[in-house]
């Protein structure tokens, strides 16, 4: 057995690559770093009476096989292809007894999306170049998602603060208990009620002076809540960030761990999770039978449905290719796997587990009471509607194991406490009314996760693309994160309006996920390739000839920031220099003070687990990295750390070679694979 760690032949760095005059034929060559591999691998090819490839199973993973394939001069009489949603015995047995040949609409489909992302990106990126500065790019994906974050932006900064109050009465019983509970002003004579000012309010309460509070009706209904579907690569992503603040690669890092295997102890190395990059929220029957069982046992028989349940997809051009993600084997308890899994690995096989188990689970029921307690003076016209509302759960099905993370301000209404029991005509006590100024809030800025989101709703990208179209927004400095939310930075700005003046239709939502749709059926054998690429390419090359003429140079503004200068007390501005973003004084040249920017990496500190992996520079501009926490922690590193042990010594393994796919251990120097490869630097990007 094997293995070719990710793609053995690609598109040259050096130049397009793509012959456009010629059907678009692509012009692959093996890269330096792997001529090693593909000399061992035609030289096991060779000696052997059947090749049996084993990549991923999805469009990538087809066109790793076909390429190694035409890399090795395989006989393709003597090739099959096999394919498996998780690495268990069980599964890779049954694909061993199923092969097949490659499937050529998935390899097409995957040369389509490379060469469209080269034609965007080597003919753009140079005009950014020119025009802006070197090392930046542009990307199918990658600009329509800079324009979503740049855009959001933009309305935060445009939005106008309107006030309003709110009015809450805090009512008691009146019985020995003097039970306590809150309602809140909904209507004022029949009409909704609106309170825009503190002169709205005061009307109000001069209203309520010696105002009686009697309950006018009382609505009780019973209520179901489904579980949420397994997890889809989405999914996986928004909830670890909310519940485990995981970032979307470190999320997807630790899935490939899982998914790849893990020694379990007496049962061996073991695959623990499903295939993480999907878009599909089907189950196989017999894991969910095997949950099923699981529930009954644990729960009891009541907790388990009478049919399985089959979710659907409700985002935009969902392939649904493979299962969604789940524990390879219900039955395995995330409780039992303490001693084997390092601590994210845990955590994150827990929440696979328990969304998985919940969604085989039967529904929460519970009983949703609002109140109308309508308020006046005595012997006159009740002008005031106050409203309660409550909950209280009378079967938890689901809720007895996992419960969905909410974004942002977003109010479920099991978090309202359960009403005390009331009657129609009841008498009520005031205890307080409570005005509250408030004022309407823009709309939050993204994270990883709800821009994550956002992709997917709209049929941008796909699995495979989420996480890296994030970490090049990151690494070009066209966005940074601050307090999980990702904010533009000037340079995001500026070429973010220069792709959308110039190149309107690569930034347009529409088109791209037009894009993907074309790209799908070139997957599904509807459509050639070659076609859909010489429709694109010729409205695209008249923009670029169009944009190369009229396109005028752009300076790249400081970024103003809260931070003075320890030497003169000027203001400090972020600046964008040769090697990236740096704080400098206002007053160079007389001063001259400048400090580096910390670019963190998405890796936490292997020394002190304490702080995070950042990039740093020595005085002559190299890059090196090392720990946050400087100088209470002294880790070093000249090569960029994966976040990963070796699989020898334990120690720590950084990036070996430039395609970002190997990686070496610090102590011992053995190599390995890299599960979750680094952003490659290169003009052209996702």
């Amino acid at each position: 057995m094997r293995a070719s760690m990710g793609h053995v032949r690609d598109l040259p760095k050096s130049k397009l690559g793509v012959d456009v005059d010629h059907g678009f034929t692509p012009q692959y060559l093996v890269p330096r770093e792997k001529l090693k591999t593909v000399k061992e691998l035609r030289e096991a090819v060779r000696d052997a009476r059947e090749v049996i490839l084993a990549t991923d199973p999805d469009r990538e993973g087809e066109a790793i096989a076909w390429h190694l394939i035409e890399a090795t001069d395989a006989d393709r009489a003597n090739v099959r292809r096999v394919v498996f949603n998780e690495i268990t015995p069980e599964a890779v047995r049954t694909a061993m007894e199923h092969p097949r040949t490659i499937d050529m609409h998935l390899v097409d489909a995957q040369q389509a999306r490379r060469v469209l992302d080269r034609l965007v990106g080597y003919s753009i990126s140079p005009l950014l170049w020119k025009k802006v500065k070197r090392g930046l790019s542009a990307g199918r994906v990658q600009s329509v998602a800079l324009r979503l974050v740049v855009e959001r932006e933009r309305e935060i900064q445009e939005f106008v603060a309107r006030e309003y109050w709110s009015l809450d009465a805090h009512l008691a019983k009146r019985d020995t208990r003097r039970t306590q509970f809150k309602a809140s002003l909904a209507r004022i004579r029949g009409e909704k009620a609106e309170l825009p000012n503190e002169q709205s309010v005061k009307e109000v309460l001069a209203g309520l002076e010696g105002a009686e509070y009697v309950v006018a009706d009382i609505h009780v209904r019973e209520t179901q809540r489904r579980p949420a579907a397994p997890f889809t690569t989405s999914t996986l992503q928004q909830e670890a960030s909310r519940k485990l603040n995981f970032a979307v690669r470190r999320t997807m890092q630790i899935a490939q761990e899982l998914y790849e295997g893990v020694d379990i102890g007496s049962a061996g190395a073991q695959g623990l999770i499903t295939y993480m990059r999907t878009d599909s929220t089907n189950v196989a029957a017999s894991a969910q039978a095997q949950a099923r069982d699981v529930i009954a046992q644990t729960w009891g028989r009541e907790f388990v449905p009478e049919r399985p349940p089959v979710y659907s997809r409700k985002s935009k051009g969902a392939q649904e290719a493979h299962e969604a993600i789940r524990p390879t084997d219900p039955a395995r308890h995330p409780d039992t796997l303490k001693a084997h899994l390092s601590t994210p690995q845990l955590r994150l096989y827990r929440l696979i587990w328990q969304r998985f188990i919940a969604s085989q689970m039967r529904n929460a029921v519970f009983d949703a009471t609002s109140v109308d307690v309508d308020a006046g003076r005595p012997g006159q016209l009740k002008e005031f509607r106050f409203r309660a509302t409550g909950s209280v759960i009378k079967f938890p099905g689901f809720l007895a194991v996992y419960r969905e993370g909410m974004d942002d301000d977003a109010k479920d209404e099991l978090d309202e406490a359960a009403l005390p029991e009331l009657t129609p005509g009841e008498m009520l006590d005031l205890l307080q009314l409570t005005p509250e100024q408030h004022f309407t809030q823009p709309p939050p800025r993204y994270t990883e996760a709800t821009l994550v989101k956002a992709l997917e709703e709209n049929g941008i990208g796909r699995p495979s693309t989420y996480a890296p179209t994030i970490a090049t927004l990151q690494a070009r400095n066209y966005v940074t994160v601050e307090q999980r939310r990702l904010l533009p930075t000037e340079l995001g700005f500026v070429v973010n309006d220069i792709l959308v003046e110039h190149f309107p239709t690569i930034v347009d939502i529409g088109f791209t996920s037009e894009m993907e749709n074309e790209l799908d059926e070139i997957a599904s054998g509807d459509r050639a390739w070659t076609p859909v690429i010489g429709e694109f390419y010729g409205p695209f090359s008249q923009a670029i000839g169009l944009a190369e003429q009229t396109m005028e140079r752009v300076k790249v503004r400081d970024e103003p920031t809260d931070e003075v200068c320890d030497l003169c007390g000027r203001p400090m501005v972020i600046k964008l220099g040769k090697y990236g973003r740096f704080l400098a004084c206002t007053g160079f040249p007389e001063c001259r003070n400048a400090k580096p920017l910390l670019t963190r990496i998405g890796v936490e500190c292997p020394l002190c687990g304490e702080g995070d992996v950042v990039e740093r520079r020595t005085k002559k501009g190299r890059v090196f990295y090392g720990c946050s926490r400087f100088p209470a922690c002294e880790f070093t590193a000249w090569s960029r750390p994966t976040g990963e042990r070796c699989e020898l010594c334990g120690g720590v393994m950084v990036v070996a070679n430039r395609s970002g796919t190997e990686a070496k251990c610090q102590q011992c120097d053995h190599r390995q694979r890299i599960r979750t490869p680094n952003v490659a630097r290169e003009p052209a990007a996702v």
